[in-house]
C-alpha cells in the first residue's frame, strides 16, 4: 500500500473519531441560558485581548457609530458581562472591562469542548492513556503549525 493511501485512511478514521468525539463532549447550552451575539462575542473577545478600554476606542477598532457602540456596551453592562470604571490616570475617561460573570460566558463560548465532560472521560483512562493522547494531540497540532511538506520532485 503506498504512503498515500494509508495516509487518506489515517486521515478518514482521525476524522470519525473527531465527530464522534465532538458529538459526546461539544459544549453544551442550557434550555435559559442566553448566547451571545456573533457582535457581543467579538467585542468580548477583543476586550480579553486588548485589555480595558473607552466606548471611542471600541468604536475606532469595530468602525462603528459611537450610538451604535454604546448601545451595545449598555445591553452587556445591563446582563453584568461588563464593568465600567474611571480611568486612574485620567479621571475624565470611563473604561469598559469584562466582569467574571463576562470571562465566564465568553469561555464558554470559545470552548469547542465541556471541559467537565471532558475531564470525566479522561478520568476513565489509564494514566499511559492520558500521556498518549496529549501527546498526540500536541504532535498533530505541531504538525499543523509546521510549513507543508513537498518531496522534491525527481528523488528517488
Amino acid at each position: 500500500m503506498n504512503d498515500d493511501v494509508s495516509l487518506e485512511a489515517l486521515a478518514e478514521e482521525v476524522l470519525t473519531h473527531y465527530a464522534r468525539l465532538y458529538e459526546q463532549l461539544h459544549t453544551r447550552w442550557g434550555k435559559h441560558e442566553r448566547r451571545l451575539s456573533s457582535e457581543a462575542l467579538a467585542l468580548l473577545t477583543h476586550l480579553s485581548r486588548s485589555g480595558p478600554l473607552t466606548v471611542a476606542e471600541a468604536c475606532r477598532h469595530f468602525d462603528r457609530a459611537q450610538s451604535a457602540m454604546s448601545e451595545l456596551f449598555d445591553r452587556l453592562d445591563e446582563r453584568g458581562l461588563l464593568v465600567r470604571f474611571k480611568d486612574s490616570r485620567d479621571r475624565r475617561r470611563t473604561l469598559v472591562w469584562l466582569s467574571d460573570e463576562g470571562s465566564a460566558l465568553l469561555r464558554k463560548a470559545q470552548s469547542p469542548l465541556d471541559p467537565a465532560r471532558l475531564c470525566d472521560a479522561l478520568q476513565r483512562l489509564s494514566p499511559g492513556e492520558r500521556e498518549a493522547l496529549t501527546h498526540g494531540l500536541g504532535a498533530l497540532v505541531r504538525a499543523c503549525a509546521a510549513p507543508p511538506h513537498h518531496p522534491l520532485e525527481g528523488s528517488a
